[in-house]
């Protein structure tokens, strides 16, 4: 099960009606992987620092390259600090990673690209669609992270209470904290650039 690109799917492709912002997905898709790598062998947690296994092909390229990413020294890195570094630019290269595997996301109000509509693949699509529309409850609680949201009519909550294993709280807590930060430095930009504004204005 490849939830980080699932989500991927679920962000650029199935939430038609949706813009996402870069930021809240690349973290979201770096929590993602976390998961399953987990899932894959690749890691544990300790608490909240993850540490490595032995490395062992997860047969997706950029899986592969988050296993070879993790921190390997004690104390190991948190799963916040693993986050903000990994998700650093993850979802320009999952856009790209679609693309190159003729998968491309038909949404063109991602900002990343204002390509031409061109389908992802069905059997990919079908799996993240059923994913998603089940209610999954990770899938969910991913992808409300991102700012994705189900439909109204599905009435649903984001999955996360569905979810009581320490672990995954353990993530998704560390994930919904770097979303929060992320706000909270626009915010502060944002307040920066209107004084700044201000300021000229006054000239």
């Amino acid at each position: 099960m490849n939830t980080a690109r699932d989500l991927a799917i679920v962000a650029l492709d199935l939430a038609q009606d949706q813009r996402v912002e870069q930021g809240e997905l690349s973290l979201a898709l770096a929590a993602a992987e976390v998961f399953d790598l987990l899932d894959a062998g690749a890691l544990t947690l300790a608490e909240d620092r993850i540490t490595p296994n032995a490395q062992a092909p997860t047969g997706d390229r950029l899986l592969d390259e988050a296993a070879t990413a993790l921190v390997r020294q004690e104390p190991y890195e948190s799963v916040e600090d693993w986050l903000w570094r990994r998700g650093r630019g993850l979802s320009a290269a999952y856009v790209a990673d679609l693309e190159q595997a003729g998968t491309r996301p038909r949404g063109p109000r991602f900002s990343l690209r204002a390509a031409p509509a061109a389908p992802v693949d069905a059997a990919a699509r079908q799996r993240a669609e059923e994913r998603w529309t089940s209610h999954e409850p990770l899938l969910t609680a991913l992808g409300a992270a991102a700012g994705v949201g189900l439909n109204e009519k599905d009435d649903a909550e984001d999955g996360s209470e569905a979810l009581t294993d320490d672990t995954a709280a353990t993530v998704l807590a560390a994930l919904g904290n770097a979303v929060m930060e992320l706000e909270a430095v626009r915010q502060r930009r944002a307040i920066e650039d209107a004084a700044f504004d201000n300021v000229w204005r006054g000239f």
